[in-house]
């Protein structure tokens, strides 16, 4: 499980982790698209940007919302490898009183940590889901490439929100045309996906829209 950490000046979490791009051209960056969201289900928005530099890919945003009319602001850093497998996440902030602090990490064995502790329930799973966005969506549509027409399951490691623990959840993807795509996760729920030409999503079921 994530750390919260109560409100209180002298349990500040720790700084996030950054991406250190000191000297870097700009023609490294290989590729690069930046976006915002609106939500549709409550009050909120969230901004990121996603990029690659020869490396890996990242994935470097931020969303603030209201939930249960608590004020919550999560910024989050996702770095994959260039085959869009997830190798690294951060996610602080708050929601409400409580500050969040999450690191997670994969390994090549299959391994997945929060915190450092093993979390043996999502083992082999390769993209990381985060709850309260819309952005991992990318990995798997980035990472498996469909064609029109094809679909695929896969099993990503579920960040929950607001419990920010780490679980298993099976997602299903169906390639409808070039833009869209059919979602569908092992809780039933089920969603369509239009994305632009990077592969972000543009709409999302009356949940997000893109302004930007």
């Amino acid at each position: 499980k994530g750390r919260l950490y109560p409100g209180s000046p002298a349990e500040e979490p720790a700084t996030r982790r950054k991406l250190n791009r000191e000297g870097m051209n700009i023609g490294e960056v290989l590729n690069e698209r930046s976006t915002i969201w609106r939500r549709l289900d409550m009050p909120g928005h969230e901004a990121v940007r996603v990029y690659g530099d020869g490396d890996g890919w990242y994935l470097d945003g931020a969303a603030v919302f209201v939930y249960e009319g608590k004020p919550c602001r999560l910024e989050y850093l996702i770095e994959c490898d260039l085959d869009w497998r997830t190798v690294f996440a951060n996610v602080d902030g708050w929601v409400g009183d409580d500050l969040i602090e999450c690191e997670i990490q994969a390994n090549e064995d299959g391994a997945w940590f929060l915190d450092g502790q093993e979390t043996v329930a999502v083992q082999n799973c390769i993209d990381l889901d985060l709850n309260f966005s819309p952005v991992t969506n990318v990995l798997p549509i980035k990472r498996l490439g469909l064609s029109v027409g094809q679909s695929e399951t896969v099993r990503a490691a579920w960040l929950r929100f607001p419990s920010f623990s780490l679980e298993p959840l099976e997602q299903a993807y169906s390639r409808t045309s070039e833009f869209i795509y059919s979602y569908r996760s092992g809780t039933g729920f089920e969603a369509e996906i239009t994305v632009d030409r990077f592969g972000l999503p543009v709409e999302y079921s009356g949940l997000w829209i893109a302004e930007g």
